[in-house]
């Protein structure tokens, strides 16, 4: 059993954090290949590391003095090796860093909260450490590539038994450091899964892995124990944010489980993400999702399923603005686009009025104060009469539904209502399909 163990940063947020991460360890010989993310919040009003390092690059680039963030993050890192009473010279490293900062790019800035983070850890399980700039590879348009990335994992792996390693970067063919995105540490976690194949990827954080709705709108929801990598995907998109999105590629190209644990409750079950699931589901969903913050763009012009190409020349004008869509529910003679609020706040008139200019639609309407609410669920389509159930219930409280798309694979049935009706929706959703059920 070969194990990648990725905490992330509420479980390094703090010295105590540390040697609970050395516990967890410690108690498996499989976890041989440890990464981390740079610390965390310690409390609610508390600053991510990465997020001072992002303010010390502002004010690098205004030239505006920042010894107090300097201060602040120099206190955090210091406060958990002298509390562990570790031996390295950080103080100097720390110094060379902030009177480099001129030198350096945003990329190098920000990913030095993980790179501290690793050298503290590395010390502290008494493991090597394996600066990911000189491992996972990027190309230059942005892609891993890899060929050389798989190369170099596997290569450090036989020269060590076991590393720490720091999530959140790599290097371009030039050595430059290219970060992923925000929450990208998972991502390096997975790809390090991958290079080596491992038997599982442990994913470490502050909750005892996925629940079926948010627990801000349901009183202490059902845990999802086991879950597909697509359904996570979909629930994932929909805003379910306990896992990076981007991290479940490589796992599932590899049919590798993701195994979501908690650092502050190790004793908890967690989520298991893999490919297939065998068995019978408890309930006839997986998992309840969505966000609010959208847009409907309504065109209508009649006998449109005559004209060959019509959709098509509407979307090409929205992608001119590089907005992305997410859903096209249709009709015979028309249909929607579903985009982001945020997506849209400045162009949505002017695309509106070029779609008219250009499309001559009999007419635009367009519909702002949406939210998109995802039922998710791998076993919906082996029961019959599960939209019909989700949408009397959502009538029978009385809540108007302005949209409805579902996949052909039946996995996801997503409803457009008002962003008013977002919370109700939700518990509708959740008490029709699961708290009823119970009982």
């Amino acid at each position: 059993m070969l194990k990648i163990t990725k905490f992330g940063g509420s479980s390094v947020a703090n010295a105590t954090q540390f040697k609970k991460v050395k516990g967890i360890v410690e108690s498996d010989p499989s976890r041989q290949y440890v990464v981390v993310s740079a610390p965390g919040k310690r409390t609610a009003s508390d600053n991510k590391i990465t997020d001072l390092l992002y303010l010390l690059d502002a004010h690098r680039q205004y030239h505006v003095d920042a010894s107090n963030v300097t201060k602040i993050i120099r206190d955090r890192f210091l406060s958990i090796k002298n509390e562990l009473g570790l031996k390295q010279n950080l103080e100097k490293d720390l110094d060379e860093f902030f009177a480099n900062l001129a030198k350096m790019n945003q990329a190098e800035i920000v990913s030095r909260g993980e790179y501290f983070c690793a050298k503290l850890m590395a010390e502290y399980l008494g493991y090597a450490f394996v600066d990911a700039a000189d491992v996972i590879r990027f190309r230059m348009d942005k892609t891993i590539d890899w060929d050389a990335t798989t190369k170099k994992v596997q290569a450090k792996c036989a020269k060590y038994d076991h590393f720490v390693f720091p999530g959140f970067y790599g290097s371009n063919a030039n050595g430059q450091i290219q970060t992923f995105p925000r929450g990208g540490g998972d991502i390096s976690g997975a790809i390090l899964a991958r290079c080596i194949n491992a038997d599982i990827y442990e994913n470490w954080t502050d909750v005892s892995g996925f629940l079926m709705a948010d627990p801000r709108i349901v009183k202490n929801p059902e845990q999802i124990t086991h879950i597909t990598y697509s359904e996570l995907r979909e629930l994932s998109y929909m805003g379910a944010s306990v896992l990076h999105e981007d991290a479940i590629f490589p796992a599932k190209e590899k049919n590798i489980p993701i195994h979501i644990l908690n650092t502050n409750r190790p004793q908890d079950k967690g989520t298991i993400i893999q490919e297939s699931i065998e068995g019978e589901q408890p309930y006839a969903i997986t998992g309840i999702a969505g966000k609010r913050g959208f847009t409907s763009i309504l065109v209508y012009k009649k006998h449109m399923s005559n004209e060959v190409g019509y959709i098509r020349k509407v979307l090409s004008i929205v992608e001119d603005y590089n907005v992305p869509i997410e859903h096209i529910p249709s009709s015979i003679d028309s249909f929607s686009i579903v985009v982001a609020d945020s997506d849209v706040e400045d162009i949505l008139y002017e695309m509106v009025a070029r779609i008219k200019n250009e499309i001559k639609p009999d007419y635009v309407k367009t519909k702002s104060g949406l939210a998109l609410i995802s039922t998710v669920g791998r076993n919906m389509s082996a029961k019959p009469g599960t939209s019909g159930k989700l949408f009397g219930a959502l009538g029978s409280n009385h809540i108007n539904i302005s949209m409805i798309a579902q996949g052909s694979d039946e996995m996801n049935i997503t409803v457009g209502v008002k962003e008013e009706d977002f919370n109700k929706t939700v518990q509708v959703i959740y008490d029709t399909f699961v708290t009823k059920e119970k009982k």
